[in-house]
């Protein structure tokens, strides 16, 4: 007889119906490490070996989840139309196409695949739009989000539109001439539509911290989210700008990143203080959530890398070895912890 606390029996089937839609998010933080360390390779080439092992295990890791990920919506539709409707799961959603957009910057890259790249961008995008889509039109249809909901996980479906330039312009030159008009429009449209809608969400972000009871304990790597759309538009930003004809000056442009940079900067400080306060009153348990500490810093640093570059200014670049640092150390751990939870079945559980 099965204990309690111990994980009930698990077949293929059960699996498939649990299985988090955030899974996709390691799939973004490894991939955001990968970038991440392939640049720092450029500095100290001892780091190239690790962005390529980075890089072909996030493929693989990819394949694994993507096979529990898809047949979820096949084998367990009532689940996936259930977890739409949670005021918080629902927002991972996106997590997947935005896998698809990373992957597409890694595919560039690593090797200069701009075919592969191509694809995966289309798909991503595709994939993008339709889940945003559709996790904003049930929660605006519905009356089921409170304040205790809200978190930085609100981020991810803004996150997931801000992403799509970081591919997305260096591969127009790339794109079929009939296409690729409507893929800068498209590059437009994520870039316009995540910067508004984050700027919104992070109001409603702020109501919370200021005049509600503070994140459980469980939900505080969220917090790190922040980071991820202010590394990313800086990113987006700086890459659109160099591939469009008509952005003329480039002064305002990069003004505006330093800008935006310079408030990531801030919430790296005030993130990790804000992790250290709720340490001290109870500890932070494992979760899928864990993987919210990695893309965010990989983004940061993928931004301060690139804000170097554009302005050959030296403190942001300190800035991203700094971010990078922390990535490895939690990247690390998370996927120990991943590993461990996945082999005593603890992961694979349906949640509450």
């Amino acid at each position: 007889m099965n204990s309690p606390t111990s994980p009930a029996p698990m077949n293929f089937q059960l699996i498939v119906k649990a299985f988090a839609p955030g899974w996709p998010a390691a799939v973004m933080g490894t991939g955001a490490f990968a970038l991440a360390t392939l640049h720092f390779s450029h500095q100290w080439p001892m780091l190239a070996g690790l962005a390529w092992a980075l890089h072909w295990f996030n493929l693989m890791l990819f394949a694994l989840i993507s096979v529990p990920w898809l047949l979820r919506w096949l084998m367990a539709w009532p689940a996936v139309a259930a977890t739409f409707k949670h005021p918080v799961a629902a927002n991972f959603y996106p997590t997947y196409g935005i896998a698809l957009l990373v992957l597409a910057g890694e595919l560039r890259a690593f090797g200069g695949h701009d075919s592969a790249a191509l694809v995966a961008w289309w798909l991503g995008v595709a994939l993008l739009f339709s889940l945003t889509l559709t996790v904003l039109i049930a929660i605006f249809e519905g009356e089921h989000v409170t304040l205790d909901h809200i978190t930085p996980g609100i981020f991810m479906p803004p996150v997931g539109l801000v992403v799509i330039p970081v591919a997305g312009a260096p591969l127009l030159a790339a794109q079929p001439e009939a296409l690729r008009d409507l893929a800068l429009t498209i590059n437009g449209i994520g870039l316009g539509a995540g910067i508004f809608m984050y700027m919104a969400l992070l109001a409603l972000a702020f109501h919370r911290f200021y005049v509600h009871k503070r994140l459980p304990p469980t939900m505080a790597p969220t917090f790190w989210i922040n980071l991820a759309p202010l590394g990313v538009i800086v990113v987006s930003v700086l890459n659109l700008v160099a591939a469009v004809p008509f952005a003329g000056d480039k002064s305002a442009y990069l003004m505006a990143a330093f800008l935006i940079w310079g408030f990531g900067a801030f919430w790296l400080l005030l993130a990790m203080l804000f992790t250290w306060s709720v340490r001290k009153i109870a500890p932070v348990p494992f979760s899928l959530i864990w993987w919210a500490f990695t893309f965010p810093l990989g983004a940061f640093t993928l931004g301060s890398q690139r804000l170097s570059e554009a302005t050959g200014l030296t403190t942001p670049l300190a800035f991203g070895w700094l971010a990078w640092a922390l990535l490895a150390a939690i990247w690390t751990l998370t996927l120990i912890k991943t590993i461990g939870g996945v082999a005593s079945g603890k992961l694979l559980q349906p949640h509450p």
